[in-house]
Formats: C-alpha cells, sequence, structure tokens
C-alpha cells in the first residue's frame, strides 16, 4: 500500500519529505498530489506526458502473457536471488505491473515493496499487485522521487538503468539486481516475424549505463516455452518490438502458424554493488 512506502518518498519538486492526506500526497511547500482510486501517485514532475510509456494494449498483454506462467522460471531466478540477500525494502524501477516484485515479496515475508514506472497504466496494475507494495508513477531518467539510502535491492527487469540515481537511493552494501535479453532469447520468433533482436552492443551499454557500479554475479536464465498464436501475438505486444509492428498484419501472419510454437527465453540476471 502507498502507505507503507510515503515515509520514503520525496517531493518531486522541492526534494522535501511528503506526507499522505486522505486524497493527497504532499510536502510542507504545498506541492500536493493526488492519490487515484487505484491507489497509487503520480510523481511525475512538469506537464509533458512521457512519450515511452507503455500503453494500455501492451500493460493488457504483458498481464495475459505473465499471468498464464510463461515467465515463471525468470520470477522464480530474479526471488531466489533477492531472498538470498534478505532484504527490508526492495524498490523495482520500471516495474511494469509488479509481477515480479510481487513473486520477491513472496520469498521475503515481511519485507516491503516500492514499485514505479513511467506507464500509468501499468502503476495501475502494480499497486494492486501485493499487499506489502506501493506504487507511484515517475521517471526513471529524472531525479527519482525517493529518498537517499532507503534501499537494500534495486530490481531493474527489462527497464532502462539510472546509474547515479539507483546508486543514490541504494543503502551502503544494498545491491542492484539486473535482467536483460540475452542473445537468443525469443527465437524462433525474432528471425520468423523480423522482431527487434539483442544487438552486439547491449553488454557494453549495460556496463556504460552502470559505470558506477561493479558486477558481483551473473547467471543465464534458460528454458523453454511453447507459444499459441495468442499467446506469440501478447509477446510481441507487449515489448519494444510493439512499437514497430503492425498488429493486425502480425495475427495475420500468426494464423498460419501451428498451434503451438516452440519458443527459447533467454536472459542474464546479474547482481551489482555500488563502487565506494
Amino acid at each position: 500500500m502507498l502507505a507503507d512506502i510515503v515515509d520514503r518518498l520525496r517531493c518531486p519538486i522541492c526534494r522535501r519529505p511528503v506526507r499522505q492526506a486522505v486524497t493527497t500526497v504532499g510536502c510542507e511547500q504545498g506541492h500536493s498530489f493526488d492519490v487515484a482510486r487505484q491507489g497509487y501517485v503520480s510523481l511525475l514532475a512538469g506537464s509533458q506526458p512521457p512519450g515511452t510509456a507503455d500503453t494500455p494494449a501492451m500493460v493488457a498483454a504483458r498481464a495475459a502473457f505473465l499471468a498464464a506462467g510463461h515467465y515463471a522460471p525468470l520470477a522464480r531466478a530474479v526471488a531466489a536471488t533477492v531472498a538470498a540477500l534478505s532484504p527490508e525494502f526492495v524498490v523495482d524501477a520500471g516495474a511494469g505491473t509488479g509481477y515480479y516484485l510481487a513473486e520477491t515479496l513472496d520469498a521475503v515475508p515481511g519485507a516491503t515493496g516500492m514499485a514505479f514506472d513511467i506507464s500509468k497504466h501499468a502503476v495501475k496494475r502494480a499497486a494492486r499487485a501485493h499487499e506489502r507494495a506501493g506504487a507511484f508513477v515517475a521517471d526513471v531518467w529524472q531525479p527519482l522521487p525517493i529518498a537517499d539510502g532507503v534501499a537494500d535491492v534495486v530490481l531493474d527487469v527489462f527497464a532502462p538503468r539510472n546509474g547515479p540515481e539507483f546508486a543514490r537511493i541504494l543503502r551502503p552494501g544494498g545491491t542492484l539486481v539486473v535482467v536483460t535479453p540475452a542473445p537468443g532469447h525469443l527465437s524462433p520468433l525474432v528471425a520468423e516475424l523480423g522482431l527487434l533482436s539483442v544487438d552486439e552492443a547491449k553488454e557494453e551499454r549495460v556496463a556504460r549505463s552502470l559505470a558506477g557500479f561493479a558486477e558481483t554475479g551473473r547467471q543465464e536464465v534458460r528454458f523453454g516455452m511453447e507459444l499459441s498464436p495468442e499467446e506469440i501475438a501478447q509477446v510481441v505486444g507487449m515489448g519494444p518490438s510493439a512499437w514497430h509492428t503492425d498488429m493486425s498484419h502480425l495475427m495475420e501472419r500468426l494464423a498460419k502458424f501451428p498451434d503451438l510454437t516452440a519458443t527459447q527465453a533467454v536472459f542474464h540476471l546479474s547482481t551489482f554493488s555500488a563502487l565506494s
């Protein structure tokens, strides 16, 4: 719930602590932000709408695909990695629907979670993902409306990485957990459908974005999936390929696919510590 995390939030305008009233969150300077009926608050500073936020259709596709359990092996691997760290407070950056945070909190009894995403459509779901999690809308590329040194763990699953801000909100000795797609992810769909692939510079970009961190561990998470044409449309529609794909044309092509298609999921799951 939002009340569980509000003491760790900061006003996105003046950076002062905030308090929650019945229908608002505000600071002593009078900056106030409405709490939505779904239980989240938008802490986006300024009036410019984000251009890269997931759309309702993308969020619906992700929710349906994840609910079917296709990425459950990855969620379990993330949860086990975080549980081994025995955190009390976990921040999920670019949390989407809160799926991975909820799995993590189930594995760490007593821990509290904070989820944020730039898409209000995703945050509506994240706000209800777990009873020990609160959610808000924020842009990972901007100064985060989060107090210094409050997170034992920061999760970043398929989300942009703001290394300096992650280092700021982590407590000394805290851990950043990052998941990225690896080469071979969603094969053979990438080749057959012309989807965006994991480019060769991916590892270099991750390292550059986390220049203030040292990688302390890495594992490859690989598993097979049997996907129907409808589920293939979901996995395409929930990711970056959705921005470059004509979904009506995609469905026409998928009508020619077999009932089930063997598909590979391949991820890198890494842990990082901030350099002192």
